[in-house]
């Protein structure tokens, strides 16, 4: 089960909320008999001048909180993903600043609203700079990641799975795995729930090809060695190719 409907959030600047509340425990209970034992409802942020504002991250925070106590009165696993987009020129240390206080914000709406923290999963952006700024290496991006994390992330959450927010899927690879490979305290496990970082390569190899797909599967299961690898902190490169190379990146990217 996954959730996005997202709407102009009146008093902003074009900033967006997500809805679908309206018979949402119905809906769960619905899904669960269906086999369905988690669900993902994504919120969405951007970096301006002005933005994320403060009534964007409440709006957004609650509406994670409200989704995540009502899948789990009714036997669902709320991933929770606040999802700050990479469009801008902004650099690593803003989308920093602006991912800790949005993470900040979503756990005291989630604890607010008695949320089970254990029985959640957190779905968040890697740290990185804006699509129009130059690129940063992956160690780099571990250290704002984690660093972000360990300030706003209770040890209670047992698991974070990155989004892959267009990078592509080697770059989301290497940084996951340089995350997992730095020397600190870090009380949750660290994995990946990629999308397109994941599926992309593997798609267009196949190109909706019967005689394709054998060498589909081989590029997917690729690219699920170099992700299971990289989640230990065990990756040591090599699962590119030309397609896992290329950038994933779409403008104000929705789905």
């Amino acid at each position: 089960m996954s959730a996005f409907v997202g709407k102009y959030a009146a008093g902003t600047n074009g900033e967006t909320t997500t809805q679908g509340f309206d018979s949402l425990g119905a809906r769960c209970q619905q899904y669960y008999k269906a086999g369905a034992r988690f669900a993902k409802w994504r919120a969405v942020l951007k970096i301006g001048p002005n933005e994320p504002s403060e009534l964007s991250i409440q709006q957004n925070a609650q509406g994670l909180a409200r989704y995540a106590i009502i899948c789990q009165e009714n036997g669902l696993v709320p991933i929770v993903e606040p999802e700050i987009l990479t469009d801008g020129a902004h650099d690593i240390r803003k989308c920093a600043a602006a991912t800790e206080i949005v993470l900040a914000a979503v756990y005291k709406a989630l604890n607010d609203q008695h949320v089970l923290l254990e029985g959640t999963l957190l779905k968040p952006n890697m740290v990185t700079p804006g699509s129009d700024s130059p690129k940063v290496t992956p160690e780099v991006i571990a250290e704002y990641t984690v660093t972000a994390l360990r300030r706003t992330v209770p040890a209670a959450v047992p698991g974070i799975v990155f989004l892959s927010g267009g990078q592509s899927e080697e770059e989301a690879t290497l940084n996951l795995n340089a995350m997992n490979r730095l020397e600190v305290l870090k009380p949750w496990t660290l994995s990946f729930s990629f999308g397109r970082a994941l599926q992309q390569s593997t798609l267009k190899t196949w190109a909706g090809k019967k005689e394709n797909v054998g060498k589909a599967q081989e590029v997917f299961l690729v690219r699920c060695k170099a992700n299971s690898e990289a989640s230990l902190g065990k990756y040591s490169g090599g699962g590119a190719g030309g397609l896992a190379s290329e950038s994933l990146f779409v403008k104000g990217y929705k789905y």
